[in-house]
């Protein structure tokens, strides 16, 4: 075995990572698994918004996507802040991409993992096109292998956005979307994508586990209601408080009816930032509730990833509109109806076979999502075992990726089995679902 064989392998992930938004983390998790699954010895580090929190919850080595040199202040004059600017600005800036080079100067590969991240919706800076040049930059001049891994992109509004986002894309050895829509999106930019991949999203990769024994005790069916703030509604034509306003007023109508019918609702969120969300919905139901219901509200702490999944396997229906809620239902075999805010939500159900149970939320109304419930309730039997295939197709596609672009780096003499993944087919409630293990 050669010297550069025998070497630990050095590996940096970038995302935006640690801010409390669980479909990133549960993107984090699946690709922390597989490496260790595959490399055991590698080295891995990440790039991300926050490295403190990604630290203490993973273990690894982080630094920042774009770190502070000098704290800022507000300045109301002009030529003062140009000169800020000028002085303090570009300085700070080189002084970062040095800092890069140091990070990135003996990594093998630098890994965008997955999410979202190709879109200028919340700016051009923090963790936005700019910064995914950069890096991307930094790493060819390191000769560092750059791939972009199962990425959704869009929208990108501004011409800089679309620059920074195809001349990083450019650079890889290896870019993959995860899904049909994305590339097209990226192709009608003018991108070609013609030896680009589609793969599965990486959340469809997590491990499971056995369910719990104690889960299935006599109770009310349980409908988990995933909500998202107004905030994180980005689209290719933006959502507006109008429409925010129509999408709670329908999901309280609906929440009232589900209710009604002796259902139990949880509700979900898909970021610490939805907490608000949740507030504004019960207090909505509850004017239009008898006391004695409010008990049938759950609406319980969500801090991690983990709670999500623990809560999602708590259900036997799931609608919800933040993409990751949606897929982690779908992961853990819930008949789900998705209202989608972005192409990414109804690529998803589309390719899942699901298409008709997907909403656009800026029609959406009680009436329509009570007639999609109805028809979602009575498919659920068959609609769980068209789930579990698709869910384990996707968890072979994805191991397949894994495989390919580690080919080049991983053990010669190791026996690498693949991780056993225990879909559930059996039709049962919602709490005999396989929760992933994180």
């Amino acid at each position: 075995m050669s010297n550069a064989e025998r070497r630990r392998r050095k590996i940096s992930l970038f995302g935006h990572f640690g801010t409390g938004n669980f479909g990133n983390e549960s993107t984090l998790q699946a690709m922390l698994f597989h490496l260790r699954r595959l490399m055991p010895d590698a080295e891995v580090s990440c790039i991300c918004t926050e490295p403190e929190i990604v630290v203490a919850e993973y273990k690894i080595a982080a630094v920042p996507i774009s770190g502070t040199v000098v704290k800022p202040w507000d300045l109301s004059n002009p030529i003062a802040r140009l000169a800020r600017k000028i002085f303090i600005g570009i300085p700070s800036e080189l002084y970062r991409w040095l800092k890069g080079i140091a990070t990135l100067r003996d990594q093998d590969m630098l890994l965008v993992a997955g999410t979202g991240l190709l879109t200028d919706a919340f700016g051009i800076g923090a963790w936005g096109p700019y910064n995914s040049f950069k890096w991307s930059v930094i790493a060819k001049l390191c000769g560092c292998r750059l791939m972009f891994v199962s990425v959704g992109a869009g929208p990108l509004e501004r011409q800089t956005g679309r620059f920074f986002v195809k001349s990083a894309l450019s650079l890889a050895t290896f870019r993959s979307y995860r899904d049909g829509a994305t590339r097209d999106y990226l192709k009608s930019l003018g991108f070609r994508v013609d030896r680009d991949k589609v793969y599965p999203d990486l959340v469809f990769s997590l491990p499971t586990t056995s369910p719990n024994p104690d889960a299935n005790l006599a109770r009310r069916p349980v409908v988990g209601l995933g909500l998202m703030l107004y905030a994180g509604m980005y689209g290719i034509e933006k959502t507006t408080s109008a429409h925010y306003a129509a999408y709670l007023e329908a999901l309280a109508s609906f929440a009232t009816w589900l209710l009604d019918r002796d259902y139990d609702i949880r509700l979900l969120i898909g970021d610490r930032a939805d907490m608000q969300v949740a507030l504004e919905l019960q207090s909505l139901v509850k004017t239009r509730l008898a006391a004695d219901c409010e008990a049938r509200i759950l609406a319980e702490p969500i801090t991690t990833a983990k709670d999500l999944l623990s809560q999602l396997a708590a259900t036997d229906l799931v609608v919800a509109t933040r993409f990751h809620n949606v897929l982690l239902a779908l992961l853990l075999n819930k008949p789900s109806i998705a209202i989608s805010f972005h192409h990414k939500c109804s690529a998803l159900m589309s390719e899942m076979g699901l298409s008709e149970y997907c909403l656009d939320i800026k029609h959406l109304d009680a009436k329509g999502l009570i007639g999609q419930f109805c028809q979602l309730e009575k498919n659920a039997a068959n609609l769980r075992n068209l789930i579990g295939e698709a869910a384990a197709d996707r968890r072979k596609a994805l191991d397949e990726q894994y495989m390919t672009i580690f080919k080049d780096i991983l053990p010669k003499q190791k026996n690498r089995a693949a991780p056993q993944f225990l879909p559930s087919r059996n039709g049962g409630s919602g709490t005999d679902a396989h929760e992933p293990a994180l």
